[in-house]
């Protein structure tokens, strides 16, 4: 049986963001790329990264905290491969701030360099951060800011929606709101982006979601899944090993079935914020 589900969404305000993003690139000297340390290619949109072109780049693998560790670590290893700096980061601790800083500054110091030599040794370098929405950009922005918002009523390039951070005096950093494109043209991608959040569930058929989130953790984290549900029957199909789990939440309704509906909530929801355990949807074998 095929689980799997289309999943497209667009909202028309991230056709204006594309726009804006395209427009302020001029004034920009670098991007900061943030994706999801679960889903680092599904998570990276592709209309971004041709219109920000040859900019440098650090990729930021955001929410390390929740994914498999030993994944991630191949992912930074697959970008370095590319001569992409990608950085492990958790919002939640701080980890990763500092090295973000310090790589961009290292990645850009000719421009620094250029700047002092033309008398503008002041001048701070300008990153203009992008990702896909539920990525965490804005947390990582938060966090490394202090939460201190730069005036923005005289810079130039600055238009409602995008906003500077002052994070030291050589360093800017511009947010932008996430954006998704209009059509995933691979399956699997629209679905790791709904396991994740980063569409919402209202577009999607969540039961079905939920027995192919099952599908793809019965393969690679068997064990998780017994240590968080128990014993379980995995040579059963998805959808009655989803029954399973709900019944062992006691989530019965009359007639002793299943209410799967408030199992694949709950099974997503724990996936997400990581009650099962640390789990990474993507391998770089499968890049």
């Amino acid at each position: 049986m095929d689980n799997t589900q289309n999943i497209q969404w667009f909202p028309g305000h991230m056709t204006k963001t594309k726009r804006k993003i395209a427009e302020i690139l001029p004034l920009i000297d670098g991007v900061a790329e943030v994706i999801d340390a679960r889903i680092p290619l599904s998570s990276r949109n592709p209309d971004i990264l041709e219109i920000v072109g040859d900019k440098p780049r650090v990729i930021l693998l955001n929410k390390c905290d929740i994914a498999d560790a030993t994944v991630t670590a191949e992912w930074i290893t697959y970008f370095k491969n590319q001569g992409i700096t990608a950085i492990e980061l958790d919002c939640k601790t701080g980890k990763g701030l500092n090295s973000f800083k310090t790589v961009v500054k290292e990645r850009l110091k000719d421009k620094l360099e250029s700047y002092k030599a033309k008398g503008m040794a002041g001048k701070p370098l300008r990153i203009m951060v992008v990702g896909i929405p539920n990525v965490g950009k804005s947390s990582f922005i938060n966090r490394i800011s202090g939460g201190n918002k730069a005036k923005v009523e005289n810079r130039p390039g600055v238009t409602r929606g995008n906003q500077w951070f002052t994070i030291d005096k050589e360093l800017e950093l511009l947010d932008t709101p996430g954006v998704l494109w209009p059509k995933f043209d691979d399956t699997t991608v629209g679905e790791h982006l709904a396991f994740t959040g980063a569409v919402k569930d209202g577009v999607v058929d969540i039961e079905l979601l939920a027995v192919r989130l099952l599908e793809i953790l019965s393969l690679d984290y068997r064990e998780l899944l017994i240590s968080r549900y128990g014993a379980l029957d995995f040579e059963c199909e998805p959808y009655e090993l989803l029954e399973q789990i709900g019944k062992r939440r006691g989530m019965v309704i009359r007639g002793g079935e299943t209410d799967t509906l408030r199992a694949s909530t709950m099974l997503l929801e724990e996936f997400r914020n990581c009650k099962i355990g640390k789990i990474s949807l993507e391998r770089v074998k499968n890049a």
